[in-house]
């Protein structure tokens, strides 16, 4: 997936905890500049920064969600993303699956399965 020209990126599965990846993704995406949006129904803020209860309150102009969260929750958030018209999602390592990734297919939706963004924002 091409991330020319993204600015603005979702963290489904957003921690409070700075020793998981929901927080670590968090901290390095606005270190790098740019706009994030943790996602996490029971924070009111993570590192500082509102965070939003559901991909639902999102503004419709993130350009990217990235999501980890097993797959069982992540299919649930695919099928609200494809719903509200969220055009690319980003799969962390273990949060995608082939149930997923048909329905993906077959609703036009740019994705990424199995890369880290924190190494592939690294530019």
């Amino acid at each position: 997936m091409d991330l020319s020209g993204v600015r603005k990126i979702a963290v489904v599965g957003a921690s409070e905890d700075r020793r998981k990846y929901g927080n670590k993704i968090v901290r390095d995406l606005s270190l790098k500049g740019f706009e994030v949006y943790p996602v996490n129904p029971k924070a009111e803020s993570i590192e500082g920064i509102k965070t939003y209860r559901d991909i639902e309150e999102l503004p419709k102009d993130v350009d990217l969600i990235v999501l980890v969260v097993p797959p069982e929750i992540g299919i649930q958030v695919v099928e609200k993303a494809i719903r509200l018209g969220f055009k690319r999602l980003w799969f962390q390592p273990g949060a995608g699956s082939k149930q997923i990734e048909d329905l993906l297919k077959n609703n036009g939706i740019e994705y990424s399965f199995g890369r880290c963004i924190m190494v592939e924002t690294s530019f």
